[in-house]
């Protein structure tokens, strides 16, 4: 196959890079998977998997690779700049996230950590990209979900079917528009070839726009549950956080995320159905979506 028709995907092992797998496939692509757990049991055909290791971000069977997907946490990209120059790299498709507008302001140390880290590794991709003469385009989803391995619905549909429950601060009618998983690989793969996307950003949203709380009545909707909310003070909602905080499964858990209830997060995708085709579905939860 020639080197026109091949592909490096770093995160392969992520939930989009699972999803952007088999579109490469169709499109008749060579996947080239880095990843630094090796696949599970069976792997798709046309598809060489590579093992990276934090000590050393290269590996020497880097063969010639003209177009690159990076669908790790954009931060860790620059490791991999140097690897990436000697493959001949002709574009670098990446994916961020509007978390770096949503958290760069929040009261939460931990999460304006985060948007920092998302700023500088966007910074850094276009730096180093235009000193290369390398095309990039950075993309932005919103909420992503999708297979039951999302951090966002994946843990109400966990915490719902555990406490039957769920808790929620004021009236919770902030705006979202969750994105499934295999949209934004769809937007990824589209990123690759696009001649408008040429150096851009783009934000990607869901094909619908809902409250919060109508996010979360779905949710109870889909493991067959009668949506039970609780509506929560804050003091007693900043107990609660601390409580559920001691189990490893919600140590991620801030007030300020339940702050975000109350708050619209809804973004504008027209740029990205212009140049790159994008038409996210409207939001339904399958059952394929639900955690195991």
């Amino acid at each position: 196959m020639g080197e026109w028709a091949k592909t490096g995907l770093l995160g392969a092992n992520s939930l989009v890079g699972e999803c952007i797998i088999p579109r490469l496939s169709n499109d008749g692509r060579h996947t080239v998977a880095f990843s630094r757990h090796p696949p599970d049991g069976y792997t798709e055909p046309g598809v060489t998997w590579l093992q990276l290791s934090a000590s050393l971000p290269t590996h020497p069977d880097v063969p010639p690779i003209k177009d690159w997907l990076c669908v790790a946490p954009i931060w860790v990209l620059p490791q991999y700049f140097g690897m990436i120059e000697t493959s001949g790299a002709r574009r670098v498709v990446a994916l961020s996230s509007t978390s770096l507008f949503v958290k760069k302001d929040s009261s939460d140390h931990g999460e304006q950590h985060i948007a920092h880290r998302l700023a500088e590794g966007e910074h850094a991709l276009r730096v180093w990209a235009e000193a290369q003469g390398v095309e990039w385009v950075i993309l932005r989803p919103t909420l992503i979900y999708g297979r039951g391995r999302d951090k966002n619905l994946t843990e109400i549909a966990r915490f719902v079917r555990r406490w039957g429950f769920f808790p929620l601060l004021g009236k919770a009618e902030g705006l979202r528009e969750p994105v499934h998983a295999e949209d934004v690989a769809a937007a990824c793969v589209s990123a690759l070839t696009s001649p408008a996307a040429v150096n851009r950003t783009y934000n990607l949203s869901g094909g619908g726009t809902l409250s919060y709380r109508e996010m979360v009545c779905r949710v109870f909707s889909s493991v067959g549950k009668v949506p039970r909310l609780v509506t929560i003070p804050r003091w007693l909602f900043r107990l609660a956080v601390a409580a559920l905080r001691l189990l490893p499964r919600y140590r991620h858990w801030t007030v300020e995320m339940a702050e975000r209830m109350n708050r619209d997060l809804a973004f504008n995708h027209a740029d990205a159905a212009r140049d790159l085709g994008f038409a996210p579905r409207p939001f339904r939860i399958s059952r394929e979506d639900l955690p195991v």
